[in-house]
């Protein structure tokens, strides 16, 4: 089965704008990321999906300068890109990762990946409920569950977030959640995502402190460093535990 992981990715931010292409040890943010999703082990075609807005050319440029395919599609409806880009590579299943996850821990990855059965699975992931630190996003369904809710799909956030059509209708679909290890909840306690100024200052910290080019740091390395630095953990503390699908699932 062919797996298609696709990277959503936008410069058109309404929060940060252009937060993807901001410097981050000397690279554009996106880069970084795409680096640690391609340092997982899992075998898929990577491709990140961007939109046909003119504003959206550097990132059709950058995945160039770095080889990485690159899709354009629809600017709003994220459930109609990830559908076409998975179409035009010709996907058996479709991973989702945002790209405000430039934290994301290639071994979560694999976790999840690994986990995924298309047999048994319409829906894989590690959100619902959460549990990982917050940016450690990774979603995985068959194409053809995905095209299902291409089809059916019709409230906007449906179409703009690509998978709750999925994780809100647990008595249709056959859901699988990946925990964190430990047994513990660190969604609320731990933001490693992007969507404000104080996410760039922490997520800047972080690289400056643990990034290495032979070895991509782990969440377990960003954990003992915050335990160290709680000057770091506290940068962005005011916008830890903000879920935009906490109403939906009541969490």
């Amino acid at each position: 089965m062919n797996l298609v992981l696709v990277v959503q990715a936008r410069t058109g931010s309404t929060r940060l704008p252009g937060k993807i292409l901001r410097p981050l040890a000397g690279r554009p943010l996106l880069a970084r990321q795409l680096e640690r999703v391609r340092a997982a082990r899992t075998p898929f075609e990577l491709v990140v999906a961007t939109t046909t807005a003119a504003d959206d050319d550097p990132v059709v440029d950058l995945c160039r300068a770095i080889d990485v395919r690159c899709f354009r599609g629809h600017p709003t409806d994220l459930l109609d890109r990830h559908v076409m880009a998975g179409r035009a590579l010709g996907a058996g299943a479709v991973a989702k990762i945002p790209s405000d996850c430039p934290l994301i821990d290639p071994r979560v990855i694999d976790l999840v990946l690994g986990e995924f059965d298309a047999e048994r699975h319409d829906y894989c992931g590690n959100l619902h409920p959460g549990s990982w630190p917050d940016g450690n996003d990774v979603e995985v369904m068959p194409m053809a569950a995905l095209e299902l809710a291409w089809r059916e799909a019709r409230e906007p956030h449906e179409r703009e977030h690509t998978t709750s059509f999925f994780w809100t209708r647990p008595e249709r679909f056959r859901l699988h959640n990946v925990r964190w290890g430990r047994g513990i909840d660190l969604s609320r306690t731990h933001r490693f995502t992007i969507d404000y100024e104080e996410d760039y200052r922490f997520i800047a910290a972080v690289y400056d402190e643990l990034y290495a080019e032979d070895r991509p740091f782990s969440v377990e390395d960003i954990l003992a460093l915050l335990e160290a630095r709680p000057d770091i953990y506290a940068l962005n503390a005011a916008h830890r535990g903000a879920f935009w699908h906490r109403e939906l699932t009541h969490a």
